[in-house]
């Protein structure tokens, strides 16, 4: 795996601050003001923007304790969008560093979202397109396979999506904008909520949440109120994987700013639902897809000397319980051999680092 140059690295972590920088550019008012506000013992940061009449439009911005938001946040007069710039850093990070993009419609429908408030309101880029951005994010060059997909993905807590106290336009709306063909499409278990959204040539975005409670709730949607009345999809394993999301930039345009899961987590949950793929109707593609994802990303981390923050998060899915330790175990086994020891001998040696028994976890000793 063929690690980035540091001049890149260091032109995209430019491109990342510009992003993030010309968000707030656009998506705040000078005539308005940020003000803070506690909520469960935990302060968030808001926009405040005075409206026709005398009265209030208030959003949600973020959490004060992130660094990031706060500082953008204390120096907001003094942003300034540099779009030309901006697009110029892209091109120079796909042409001259082979990074990956998307392709250009779920470029569209991201920036469109991204836009819309889906990133600011904590929601999470998932699937393959999250995949693309970790090129980036650690370093390497990503094989250029398992990367074809016929959906974009996206995800929230539903705990998020009803405290926020905020929400995107309506998401139909949103996505009309991208493609007029886009249409709703009703959920089997509740015809009156869509999670999915599908463009006549066939393209669909979902939406869907974690599932942590009983197995009644896996076929029925779930009501998300920042969502611009679409519903979301409960599944199992999915609060793993967006805990503590990263913040990235998709190469698309001039840069969008999305959050997507942390790598170690990518991989880990790879590795477990490439298991249960195989009930589907193209199990056997998806599994051996995910299981490719899982497999590079571990690679990549191990290479990029993370393999702590792998070993952390291994550790973390295995405590969850038989059903995560059997399916990870199951997958694991279904690489080859060499590449199994490959990826056990670092990651047991991390386990070790971070004081635990390698054994304990199915690793060698």
């Amino acid at each position: 795996m063929k690690l980035l140059d540091h001049s890149y690295r260091t032109l995209y972590s430019e491109l990342a601050q510009r992003t993030l920088d010309a968000q707030f550019s656009s998506e705040f008012s000078i005539e308005g003001r940020f003000v803070s506000m506690e909520s469960r013992g935990r302060r968030y940061w808001y926009f405040d923007l005075s409206t026709p009449g005398g009265g209030k439009q208030r959003r949600y911005v973020g959490p004060v304790d992130d660094p990031e938001i706060t500082a953008r946040v204390e120096h907001f007069a003094d942003l300034k969008a540099d779009h030309r710039a901006r697009r110029k850093l892209v091109s120079t990070l796909i042409r001259e560093a082979y990074l990956l993009r998307p392709d250009s419609l779920a470029g569209d429908i991201i920036q469109a979202l991204a836009r819309a408030g889906f990133f600011r309101l904590r929601g999470v880029l998932v699937g393959t397109v999250a995949f693309q951005c970790y090129a980036a994010l650690l370093g390497v060059r990503l094989p250029n396979t398992a990367l074809q997909t016929g959906d974009t993905d996206f995800a929230q807590f539903h705990s998020i999506s009803v405290a926020v106290g905020d929400a995107i336009p309506p998401v139909l709306d949103v996505l009309r904008a991208v493609d007029p063909t886009f249409r709703e499409i009703p959920h089997p278990a509740d015809g009156r909520a869509s999670t999915q959204f599908a463009t006549r040539s066939g393209y669909k975005v979902e939406f869907l949440t974690p599932n942590t409670g009983s197995a009644e709730h896996d076929g029925r949607p779930a009501a998300m109120p920042a969502l611009g009345g679409a519903a979301a999809q409960p599944l199992h394993f999915l609060d793993f994987l967006i805990y503590q999301p990263v913040r990235a930039v998709l190469l698309h345009g001039a840069g969008v700013p999305i959050l997507v899961p942390a790598p170690e987590r990518f991989a880990i949950h790879k590795l477990i639902v490439s298991v249960r793929r195989r009930t589907d109707n193209d199990g056997t593609a998806k599994s051996d897809k995910d299981r490719d994802q899982a497999v590079t990303l571990m690679d990549a981390m191990i290479e990029t000397r993370q393999s702590e923050a792998l070993a952390e998060a291994y550790i973390e899915a295995l405590d969850r319980g038989p059903a995560w330790r059997d399916a990870i175990g199951a997958s694991l086994r279904a690489v080859s051999e060499d590449t199994r020891a490959q990826l056990l001998a670092p990651l047991a040696a991390s386990v070790r680092a971070l004081g635990v028994d390698p054994a304990s976890y199915h690793l060698p000793a």
